[in-house]
């Protein structure tokens, strides 16, 4: 199972709007040929960015500025901004184990727990990181080619 690549395009789309945006106009066509993909499913993560207050868009060509600073933007805030699993649950549970196995009557009691622990954990990594953290890391490789 892989988590969408809607976080990590959103991620790429944030970076770029930052990076480039004091010397170009940021529409969905420059994200679009930074990330290699088609600009309709751009204009659909800016909006799923827009819509969770991370980003702001202005119709037509006015292009994309980020609505707060980097550094208040974590790795969490865009998992969930770009819903990256399904009713906010990472692991989806099959829902009718057979109740007459052993197994199956008792895999939810095993593993619900766990699972949700895993999910907690995971968010709590993913709190502690910022876009900022992204584009500093960026940054200094882009200098370090040059």
């Amino acid at each position: 199972m892989q988590i969408s690549s809607r976080f990590t395009l959103a991620v790429h789309i944030l970076t770029c709007i930052k990076t480039f945006g004091d010397s170009n106009k940021i529409t969905s066509e420059f994200l679009a040929a930074s990330t290699n993909v088609n600009p309709v499913i751009v204009r659909k993560i800016l909006g799923q960015l827009k819509k969770a207050g991370i980003v702001e868009v202005a119709r037509g060509s006015g292009g994309a500025v980020l609505a707060k600073p980097e550094n208040d933007i974590t790795f969490l805030d865009i998992y969930k901004a770009v819903d990256c699993v399904g009713d906010g649950e990472l692991f989806h549970f099959h829902e009718n184990p057979n109740p007459l196995c052993p197994v199956g009557r008792n895999i939810h009691a095993v593993l619900d727990d766990r699972l949700i622990k895993v999910q907690q954990a995971m968010e709590k990594e993913l709190a502690s990181v910022t876009l900022k953290d992204v584009l500093d890391d960026t940054q200094n490789i882009i200098k370090s080619q040059q």
